[in-house]
């Protein structure tokens, strides 16, 4: 097997916000093709963790490297190109499907092609039709579809998916799950993803990193949530799948 190549790697990261120091000294890498799940009780830095990654905020210390390079080598505009990110509420805009789709390109000045959108719809599990549908006639799960359709529109390398399950029911959260491992395998997009679902973290995650107070406490294969050796993740994992 070839060693696992770093998409994102952190060096001594430290975000600090209204005097409160959110993350501290992060070090370490999310593979790429790989699903990383980031776990940890609310308040841990998840939220800010992924906000470095494509640069919706900016660290104060340390590095961050892309692909290989210094985010700061991206223009905002080409970072989010190749990182994507799906949120849990999936904000829209009034409109279709089809305009929800084609924002990411609109913005830019170009049209998203309806053969295009016909197949990131097939991607999501959508069928042909739904392009015509007012945004706000679909349920949750389909609109988290949408979103996840919009954020592929771009060709992402790298996908950052925060809490998108946790507001679905359980039929739906079945199926966004499914879909982002046939993502994952069909266009070996990285994937790093915020679940308080620790089931969830074990099945579908390749790998895992669990945060605690702004400091990434264990990492490893996903597996480890089942008998992590760290007495804090003991402590959480217990409380939260008990």
């Amino acid at each position: 097997m070839e060693p696992l190549k770093p998409a994102i790697h952190f060096n001594h990261v430290n975000f600090h916000a209204d005097n409160k120091h959110i993350l501290k000294n992060i070090t370490g890498s999310f593979y790429e093709g790989t699903i990383t799940t980031l776990v940890g009780p609310s308040g841990a830095g998840k939220s800010t963790l992924l906000k470095l990654c494509n640069g919706l905020l900016s660290h104060d210390s340390g590095e961050i490297y892309i692909k290989g390079k210094d985010i700061h080598s991206y223009e905002p505009v080409q970072l989010r190109r190749i990182v994507g990110i799906a949120l849990q509420n999936a904000p829209m805009v009034s409109g279709t499907v089809l305009q929800n789709l084609a924002l990411p390109l609109t913005l830019q000045g170009k049209k998203l092609e309806e053969n295009t959108a016909k197949e990131l719809l097939d991607d999501v599990g959508l069928e042909v039709e739904y392009l015509d549908r007012d945004i706000r006639d679909l349920s949750g799960g389909q609109r988290q579809k949408v979103s996840i359709a919009r954020t592929l529109v771009n060709h992402p390398k790298i996908m950052l998916l925060d809490e998108i399950t946790s507001a679905l029911d359980r039929v739906s959260k079945t199926e966004i799950e499914e879909l982002i491992v046939k993502i994952n395998q069909k266009y070996k997009v990285t994937t790093i993803w915020i679940t308080h679902n620790l089931q969830q973290a074990i099945e579908i995650g390749n790998y895992v990193w669990v945060l605690m107070e702004g400091e990434v406490i264990e990492t490893g294969k996903s597996t480890l949530l089942k008998s992590p050796s760290h007495e804090k993740v003991k402590l959480f994992v217990k409380g939260e799948m008990a």
